[in-house]
């Protein structure tokens, strides 16, 4: 069974899926940051001083300040800003993995189109047939 691991381990898909896992896990802090940090702030400025981060439905009926306030006194929340965020997150994400896959797209296809050179074997049948039409040629 140890043996089965390994073989199963040493594959190259599973190693492929490791590394595509480290860094995925490593650009969502980034596109995290990009969006909390970046995009948010000068979005909410041009909206007005809105910070998405805290907006929020309080189900129970108190009237916090924040969403921070509200989760400190233990209140039920929908909390439709942080969704907002998660949704701009997505649609970030979404676009790096489209732009990724249209190129690693692009440079198969190039690969695929570069012709091959024909090999020894072909030549020489090549050679030997138009040997054998020049003479059948009148």
């Amino acid at each position: 069974m140890l043996e089965e691991f390994k073989k199963f381990i040493s594959r190259g898909n599973v190693i492929d899926l490791a590394v595509g896992i480290i860094v995925g896990s490593a650009f969502t802090a980034i596109v995290t940051s990009l969006v909390n940090d970046v995009l948010m702030p000068p979005l909410g400025y041009v909206m007005g001083g809105i910070d998405f981060s805290d907006y929020f439905i309080s189900l129970s009926g108190g009237d916090y300040a924040s969403l921070a306030a509200a989760k400190d006194a233990g209140a039920a929340t929908i909390n439709y800003g942080l969704f907002i965020n998660a949704v701009i997150k997505f649609f970030i994400v979404a676009w790096a993995v489209f732009i990724l896959v249209k190129q690693v797209n692009r440079l198969h296809r190039k690969d695929a189109a570069t012709p091959v050179a024909p090999t020894k074997d072909q030549l020489l049948l090549t050679e030997i047939r138009d040997l054998l039409k020049q003479d059948r040629q009148p």
